[in-house]
């Protein structure tokens, strides 16, 4: 496709990523998009790896209620600053992640809240973490994505550590 104004439009359209990300990815694969997505995803992991040991302690508590009344979820996600905490991407994220977390019922934020005797009694372990673990799940607007991944495309377009910190979700009649 070439490394024009068109091709770094529709890749900015694709990924979210920056003018500049994106020119340099489609020099890099000689215009191909395709290839130039995946240079970018591959930025966004080893960005988001970088950022994972940086304090987060701004972020929202993400309320969501289904239709109806009867399922419920108080989620936190953290970012490193409240300026963040106010950007529309980020809100969209809190938003989308406590509706998944009322359609798909997870019970750990990642592999590592399982408790050891939980997973023990497991015989497929991968299987189950991607049942029970919210970062593991597919996300429910988009199944190619798990929520991990969704995170760290957030990450690499806003440049700031960010996690979902805990939930709680409620079902009317449901006790645990």
């Amino acid at each position: 496709m070439g490394t024009g104004v068109d091709a770094i439009k529709e890749l900015r359209e694709m990924t979210s990523c920056g003018v500049i990300e994106c020119k340099k990815a489609l020099e890099e694969t000689g215009g191909d998009l395709e290839k130039a997505k995946e240079v970018l995803r591959k930025r966004g992991l080893e960005l988001a790896a970088k950022k994972g040991s940086r304090t987060a302690k701004e972020g929202r508590i993400e309320a969501y209620i289904h239709l109806g009344s009867k399922i419920g979820v108080l989620a936190e996600v953290n970012c490193e600053t409240d300026f963040v905490a106010k950007n529309d991407d980020f809100i969209q994220f809190s938003k989308d992640v406590a509706m998944h977390i009322a359609a798909m019922n997870p019970k750990y934020v990642r592999k590592e809240d399982i408790p050891e005797d939980v997973l023990a009694e497991q015989k497929d372990k991968n299987a189950f973490c991607k049942e029970v673990c919210l970062l593991e799940q597919p996300f429910v607007k988009d199944s190619k994505l798990t929520i991990q991944d969704c995170l760290n495309n957030l990450v690499a377009k806003i440049g700031e550590n960010m996690f979902v910190n805990r939930f709680d979700r409620y079902k009317v009649g449901e006790v645990e």
